[in-house]
């Protein structure tokens, strides 16, 4: 055979320093994709020839994989991101085959591989192999080296899931392992080499599951209870569901709840008996003296059933979790139940346990309004911890007295001074006249001297002092001139103290007043014969008004929330709002303090001065000294406001506390009635009014009301006769003549 000696390959780019020789000294086949799995199969044809020797030294990458496709006679392609200097060199002479396993390990070392993709060697980075790659076998893998491919393997027995985790650690970093549930089957892409590794490590741990399945009844415990006890026992607290074919546990345990048994399926014998030792162990009656089992009712004295109930669920799952395996919360075992997947198998429903299922009843708390009571489902252990919480939230609450106070003080000063004249020039037979003089309303409204002629003298003066001059014309007498002179003086001293008790943390509110309808539209229809008024009408609360929410520190302090509102009825309308309905005066107050226990606190007030000055006058004539307060009127009004609302919280934490308060307030009311008890008088005879009674009268009547009722006197009816064969009742035996004994 004749050798062929072929020229050295200069890489594409000079690099300094190194040498790149190629001494080929074979017949060049054709390159197979990966060699066969099994030593003793075959060389493919490709492998055949003669051994070539390799001395490549910091060789452009792309001048590398140009010798190798020569070598191979295969068409290589270089993507663009690969770059970088490549060594490859050999002491000896070695197959091609060899060469290019070696060419393979440069180029995993680098960060890059060879993918076949439709005839072609694509060298491509080591990220990208996985898209790239067009080798996908299914079974066992039958390829070896470095170059990346797609194996999927079916699994008989193994959960695909629960390999995931195990194998993960195993793969490249820039590859792949994903599972598929739907046929259990898991997709690997990683280099040949590795894929033959990891299938002798499934094909380890894909064997069958061995074990006896045994029967067990129940005769005490619930079996969907049991059971998710048991599984998480026997699985280590792992939380995985058995029962699976394939899911990994070493047991698993179903229930049958027609029977109330469990059907459990273990690995070995000795699992088998320890998983019996536990069933017999928990299958106990129930210790203690509760005649329901798990069930426990508990009446509260205080607080709400329906709000305790929810506080408890809240409290408690956040706690105890909502499911996964290995808790170790007595209550997240509780919320733990069967959640059944019915199969049907000869009528009867066999459901494996799943210890996440939360239970559909809405928790082991629940509450009943109608007794305030709670019924709680839970084993004893659970009971006194929830018992402990509920002992605590069930406590009396304090509550808080409030006493308010209102104080408003007004006083209105008023004076007015004026003159009014008038008069007619002319004789008594004259046709034409000639009439003047001044004309003021006073501020009292009243004595204006058109309106008091045109009616009379006697119609009526303005208020305060008059006096004037009149004369007779027409047979009539009529005032010629008048003078008013007025000063008024009002004070008003207004205190309110509207007092309310509320619990701790709840909001209380009061109103003292009326209810006063308020026009807000009208209407009248006039295009018909009949006239037919409508109006709208709101009703609007006036009065006091006085809302709190106390909430008490643990140092003493109260801390409330106040709105309080004071507004009446004003005398006094607004200029042009005289149709429109009356007017109230407001005020109001809405505030956050902090007062100590028994303090007062001011919330706030108002204080306002007025002064009010109003001339009325002629002009020019009014302005002359001394002689001008003929030909005008002067009035002056002062008005000083006072307001200010007081508030003192009392804090009553027991019951000696609120009885104290309570009968304070009581003996004040009823020593103010004693006190406005009307005089004797015989000309009226109803001399007296309603009072409290006395307060030793109320607690006789209380502890008369407390004291247990009497013992009934027994008079059992006289036997009747006998019936044919029984025989008359002994009088000597009490339980003979009592009735449903």
């Amino acid at each position: 055979m004749k050798k062929r000696h072929l020229p050295l390959l200069q890489p594409r780019r000079p690099l300094v320093g190194a040498l790149v020789a190629a001494l080929l000294t074979t017949n060049l086949g054709t390159f197979p994709a990966v060699m066969a799995q099994q030593p003793a199969s075959p060389v493919p044809s490709r492998f055949k020839g003669e051994p070539v020797t390799l001395n490549f030294v910091n060789a452009d990458i792309e001048g590398v994989s140009r010798a190798m496709g020569a070598i191979l006679k295969q068409q290589f392609v270089v993507d663009p991101r690969v770059k970088g200097t490549i060594t490859l060199f050999s002491e000896e002479p070695m197959t091609p085959r060899e060469a290019y396993l070696n060419y393979l390990a440069a180029l995993r070392g680098l960060g890059f591989t060879v993918v076949e993709v439709g005839g072609l060697f694509k060298v491509v980075p080591e990220a990208d192999a996985k898209l790239q790659s067009g080798t996908v076998s299914v079974g066992s893998v039958s390829r070896q080296g470095d170059q990346v491919l797609t194996q999927i393997f079916k699994l008989s027995h193994e959960n695909a899931n629960n390999l995931v985790p195990v194998l993960r650690p195993l793969i490249s970093p820039n590859n792949t392992i994903n599972a598929n549930p739907g046929n259990n089957t898991l997709v690997i892409t990683d280099y040949a080499d590795n894929l033959t590794r990891i299938a002798k490590i499934i094909a380890a741990m894909d064997t069958p599951s061995s074990g006896d399945v045994e029967i067990i009844p129940l005769k005490y415990a619930v079996a969907t209870d049991l059971a998710t006890v048991v599984q998480r026992l026997s699985d280590g607290g792992s939380g995985v569901q058995g029962g699976v074919p394939g899911g990994g546990a070493t047991s698993s345990i179903l229930v049958d709840a027609r029977s109330n048994a469990l059907i459990v399926r273990a690995s070995t014998p000795a699992r088998m008996a320890n998983i019996r030792a536990v069933i017999d162990k928990l299958d106990k009656p129930m210790v203690g003296d509760n005649p329901m089992g798990n069930i426990y009712v508990v009446y509260l004295k205080n607080g709400d059933a329906v709000k305790l109930a929810t506080v408890l669920r809240a409290a408690f799952s956040s706690t105890g979790g909502g499911g996964g395996g290995g808790g170790s919360s007595p209550t997240a075992a509780l919320s733990q139940a069967a959640n059944p997947n019915n199969q049907q198998g000869g009528g009867q429903a066999v459901a494996p346990l799943t210890p996440s299922a939360a239970p559909s009843t809405g928790g082991m708390i629940q509450a009943d309004p109608a007794s305030n009571s709670l019924i709680i489902t839970a084993p004893e252990p659970v009971y006194k911890q929830l018992r402990a919480v509920i002992d605590q939230l069930d406590s009396r609450r304090a509550q808080v007295y409030i006493e308010s106070m209102i104080v408003e003080v007004t006083g209105d000063n008023a004076a007015e001074a004026g003159f009014q004249w008038q008069g007619l020039i002319g004789k008594s037979g004259d046709s034409t006249g000639v009439v003047g003089g001044t004309n003021f309303t006073p501020k009292s409204g009243k004595g204006n001297l058109v309106q008091i002629d045109a009616t009379g003298v006697t119609a009526g003066l303005g208020e305060g002092f008059n006096i004037g001059v009149i004369r007779k014309f027409a047979g009539q007498y009529g005032l010629a001139a008048i003078a008013n002179l007025l000063q008024s003086q009002t004070n008003s001293n207004i205190i309110s103290t509207p007092n309310l008790i509320t619990l701790d943390n709840e909001e209380a509110k009061i109103i003292v007043g009326s209810n006063v309808p308020f026009i807000t539209g009208q209407f009248t229809n006039t295009g018909t014969a009949t006239t037919s008024p409508f109006q709208t009408v709101e009703r609007k609360d006036v009065g006091i008004t006085l809302k709190i929410k106390p909430q008490i520190g643990e140092n003493g302090a109260v801390r409330m929330t106040i709105f309080q509102e004071s507004s009446s009825l004003s005398d006094k309308v607004a200029p042009g709002t005289t149709s429109a309905g009356p007017s109230t005066n407001k005020r109001s107050i809405e505030s956050t303090v902090v007062v100590d226990d028994g303090e007062i606190i001011v919330l706030g007030g108002l204080i306002e001065d007025r002064f009010t000055e109003t001339n009325n006058k002629v002009p020019l004539l009014g302005d002359i000294p001394v002689l001008g307060a003929l030909f005008r009127s002067t009035s002056r009004q002062k008005t000083r406001t006072n307001l200010m609302v007081f508030l003192r919280p009392i804090v009553m934490r027991d019951a000696a506390t609120s009885n104290s308060v309570s009968l304070d307030r009581y003996e004040t009311i009823r020593a103010q009635q004693k006190a406005e008890q009307p005089r004797n008088s015989w000309i009226t005879p109803i001399n007296e009014s309603p009072v409290l009674p006395p307060l030793n009268t109320l607690q006789d009547s209380s502890k008369a009301l407390s004291a247990p009722p009497p013992k009934p006197i027994r008079n059992p009816a006289l036997p009747a006769a006998p019936a044919s064969g029984a025989s008359a009742p002994d009088p000597a035996d009490p339980a003979a003549s009592q009735p449903g004994q």
